[in-house]
């Protein structure tokens, strides 16, 4: 028997979100993100993409190009709750879940007939059951595995359900450009075009041999499988852990420095924040780093002592980010920090750079006003102190 993997991606999902708190939003442009200076836009609804606003891009620019529009700073401990009830259902015919970000997942269906029927009808279930029940819209793709999953569910976007069957593989991707599939990024896109290779279909009429020579083996026997739909990866899923951690998977790969740094010191204050509600203390900090080829690394340190204080965590993940080594031309696709060790806040260590005052200030100004009303800066070396 053959597999059969379902990937969700729920749409424009925190937008989606604003949008279904507040009605008066329905049918209008909506930008979640960053609205200082230098924020940037998390998601723009479809209403706001009509006008050309995308992901990423500078909120100064969404701003010009869609000035009637609903700007909003994120919520995550919203979009979190919500996504916790997709991953609810999803549960509801496999065990098999492995969340990838806030707003997508995998569902392994393999072998379930016998519980719940023809895959085909299972998942258009469940891609009526999630905006019935939440009310929010999502794109499903069902196919022999991740990597045909996840390109069928962006084929069906915005809110629709596509299917790939094993005899249908080479002719759904063979028009797809070749930037389409995981892990070829910018400059082997442009390196492809300077030989011809534009498609997916092009890219499959290239000799193994041919690829290895222009890439290396390793690389080029990963681009022959890609071309053909060969995606041997598990759905993992996702166990309760000892541990406190946080994660995003951006809608354009990461490449500066300072943003990643920045990223890491706002997942730290994220996680920090998450440890004084649960009257906890963290000894260990762990930075995940998935690159655009899907490459992951995870870092780890331990803590002379234990620690809640946002400042400290925050420069630990920086200083983990760092010690790696690099990943070439490759940017980055998620960046994670978590926390483990925990244990109760029964005292706090006081620490010769770091004020315990500062902690409960930081914490206070969170919980009074909202997870984004506070940030932590870079000085000029892009070390918060």
């Amino acid at each position: 028997m053959g597999r059969w993997i379902l990937h969700v991606d729920m749409d424009a999902f925190f937008a989606a979100v604003e949008q279904l708190d507040n009605p008066g939003l329905r049918g209008q442009p909506v930008i979640v993100g960053g609205l200082g200076p230098r924020g940037v836009v998390s998601t723009a609804s479809y209403e706001a993409r009509a006008f050309g606003v995308r992901s990423a891009m500078p909120m100064a620019k969404a701003r010009r190009l869609c000035p009637q529009a609903a700007f909003l700073p994120p919520r995550f401990d919203r979009y979190e709750e919500l996504a916790g009830r997709v991953r609810e259902i999803l549960s509801s015919y496999s065990p098999l879940v492995e969340p990838i970000s806030l707003d997508e997942a995998f569902l392994d269906l393999t072998g379930t007939e016998r519980l719940h029927g023809p895959l085909e009808r299972v998942a258009a279930e469940i891609h009526r059951r999630i905006p019935a029940e939440l009310g929010l819209p999502c794109s499903v793709g069902l196919a022999p595995n991740k990597l045909l999953a996840k390109l069928a569910s962006e084929a069906a976007k915005p809110g629709g359900l596509h299917i790939v069957r094993e005899e249908e593989v080479e002719g759904f991707l063979a028009p797809l450009p070749v930037d389409r599939l995981w892990g070829i990024g910018p400059q082997t896109t442009r390196r492809l075009a300077e030989r011809g290779v534009h498609t997916v279909g092009d890219l499959r009429q290239v000799d193994a041999s041919l690829l290895c020579s222009w890439f290396g083996p390793n690389a080029g026997a990963y681009l022959w499988r890609l071309a053909r739909g060969v995606d041997d990866s598990p759905v993992v899923a996702v166990r309760e852990a000892k541990s406190i951690s946080q994660e995003v998977t951006y809608p354009e790969d990461l490449y500066r420095e300072e943003a990643i740094a920045q990223e890491l010191r706002r997942l730290a204050l994220a996680v920090a924040g998450r440890l004084a509600e649960e009257g906890l203390l963290a000894t260990t900090v762990r930075v995940k780093i998935r690159w655009s080829d899907f490459t992951t690394r995870t870092r780890q340190v331990r803590l002379p002592e234990p620690t809640d204080h946002p400042v400290l965590i925050a420069d630990e993940a920086v200083v983990l980010w760092r010690r790696g080594e690099g990943h070439g031309e490759k940017g980055v696709r998620l960046l994670g920090v978590g926390l483990a060790g925990l244990v109760p806040a029964t005292f706090r260590p006081l620490h010769l750079f770091a004020s315990p005052r500062l902690t409960e200030a930081i914490h206070e100004v969170r919980s009074r006003y909202g997870p984004s009303s506070l940030s932590l800066g870079l000085d000029k070396g892009q070390e918060a102190r």
